[in-house]
């Protein structure tokens, strides 16, 4: 039987009505939980990960499946609106789809976030189907060292992305590396700027830290210029993008879906460095990059795009080699292997039912998805019209209940009040924070990958400059110096240091 008939074997299962209802049952708590700042797709499938052990597997990890992909919607509502990324990947939804609802474009922005991720999510799931075998060998080539030169390539990156200085954004790179490194040592479980303080075992809680540089440093920005504005409730025309909106989305949807797919099967990637190189990718490509910042369509179509093209690419390595590529995919390797299914080469042979089920829900659940965003994006814009008086309260509180419900900690919860204080401060002096997200985030797969490498070789650098995967990400960076150097000279001024 070849690849189409068995995805229609797939659907046959997949649209069964339970396993239906379940995929819906997936979508909506995933939405929920992408909406509520700090919970994300991980901690929304680890809550109902009990609830699979009493189906069978293949409804089991339709309903996980949902909520994965479900909460990668559901993050871009408040990025858009309160410029609080739901989860890690929005980060960079928050820079334009935010100025986008405060110009009055909030319905679009949604609009456009939703058509963008059912576009990049059923465009991901047919590469998934079609080339998850090819690509399995392509993965094995990313070893240690391709890793370790993958991220510095990536960190690179993000300086086309800031609209800081350059000077400015090697400052929050750096410092964010340096919070990154707290806890303890991965290789020697050795205190690593600790202080005696057991909460930072496992290093500064990056969602208390995301929700509070972004989503509470906003909050005490728009105080303290005394926002009052109380947008109108857009009619049913207003929540449909104009026709130039539209045009200019159609490129970044269809790029940030090939971005989205490529960095989706390199473990450790995934959404939030495809988001960072989307954004970076289009702001070059524009003819008005001064937009960009702005609420440019271009940089919220193509990031959210790439976020939601990597759900179907990150199964790959799980279901092909059985490594789970981020840790959402984790989830469902556990769910797969309590019903006694290992995930690996031999899944599409022993357990057909499975992979081409999961495959055909996800199809299903991305039209789920949209049928079930669209109707509430004008209960979503209704959130603008709250008066800041009474929307600062709930904002904190929503901000709150979500960092804590993560860990518990409520150590977290002082991280989470300090990060909005000193993210308020840095933006008061024109600091971009994203680049120090980026930096924590990739900051201990870097020093995992490059110390690993050193091992391996016995600690011979000539390691970093061998190999095809080696070589290719350092052609990227390359690149990459040279074009700042050259858009350097052609606005008539040398490069920053």
């Amino acid at each position: 039987m070849d690849a189409l008939g068995y995805l229609l074997a797939g659907f046959q299962t997949a649209l069964t009505a339970k396993n239906l209802l379940l995929c819906f049952q997936g979508c909506l708590w995933g939405t929920a939980v992408g909406v509520l700042p700090g919970l994300g797709p991980m901690a929304g499938m680890a809550l109902l990960l009990p609830i699979t052990f009493t189906l069978d597997p293949v409804g089991g990890v339709i309903m996980l499946a949902g909520i994965f992909y479900g909460a990668m919607y559901g993050g871009s509502t408040t990025s858009i609106l309160l410029r609080i990324p739901g989860e890690a990947a929005s980060i960079v939804t928050c820079i334009d789809g935010h100025e986008m609802a405060r110009n009055g474009r909030g319905g679009a922005a949604l609009t456009i976030a939703a058509v963008g991720s059912f576009v990049g999510g059923t465009l991901s799931v047919a590469g998934l189907m079609l080339f998850a075998p090819y690509l399995a060998d392509v993965m094995l080539a990313v070893g240690p060292a391709a890793e370790a030169v993958m991220m510095a390539v990536a960190l690179l990156i993000v300086t086309a992305v800031s609209t800081s200085p350059p000077v400015k954004t090697f400052t929050m790179i750096c410092a964010g590396l340096l919070v990154g490194s707290v806890g303890l040592d991965s290789l020697t479980a050795k205190p690593r700027f600790m202080f005696g303080n057991l909460a930072l075992a496992d290093g500064v809680s990056f969602v208390a830290l995301a929700i509070g540089l972004f989503g509470l440093s906003e909050l005490l920005m728009n105080l303290r210029d005394g926002v009052t504005e109380r947008p109108r409730t857009p009619g049913l025309r207003e929540l449909v993008p104009t026709a130039q909106e539209a045009r200019e989305s159609v490129g970044p949807t269809l790029r940030g879906s090939a971005i989205g797919f490529v960095f989706g099967v390199i473990p450790g990637v995934s959404h939030i460095v495809s988001t960072f190189v989307s954004y970076a990718i289009e702001k070059k490509l524009s003819r008005t990059p001064e937009r960009f910042g702005k609420g440019a369509v271009a940089g919220l179509a193509g990031p959210e795009t790439a976020n939601n093209a990597t759900t179907g690419s990150a199964m790959i390595p799980l279901l092909v080699l059985g490594i789970p590529a981020i840790p959402s995919t984790a989830i469902l390797l556990s769910a797969l292997q309590n019903h006694g299914i290992q995930p690996g080469p031999l899944l599409l042979t022993e357990h057909p039912e499975v992979f081409w089920g999961l495959i055909a829900s996800m199809y299903v659940g991305n039209a789920i998805l949209v049928v079930l965003n669209l109707p509430l994006v004008g209960l979503f814009v209704r959130l603008l019209r709250t008066p800041m008086a009474y929307l600062a309260p709930i904002v904190i509180l929503i901000c709150a209940i979500g960092v804590y419900s993560v860990n518990g900690s409520g150590f977290d919860l002082a991280v989470l009040f300090v990060a909005g204080w000193v993210g308020y401060l840095l933006r008061r002096f024109d600091y971009d924070i994203a680049p120090a997200l980026l930096a924590i985030v990739l900051g201990d797969r870097l020093e995992a990958g490059f110390r690993r490498a050193l091992t391996i070789s016995g600690g011979d650098y000539a390691i970093f400059f061998k190999g095809p995967a080696v070589r290719i990400f350092l052609g990227i960076l390359v690149a990459v110096i040279v074009a700042k150097l050259w858009a350097a000279r052609r606005v008539g001024r040398p490069p920053a240091p």
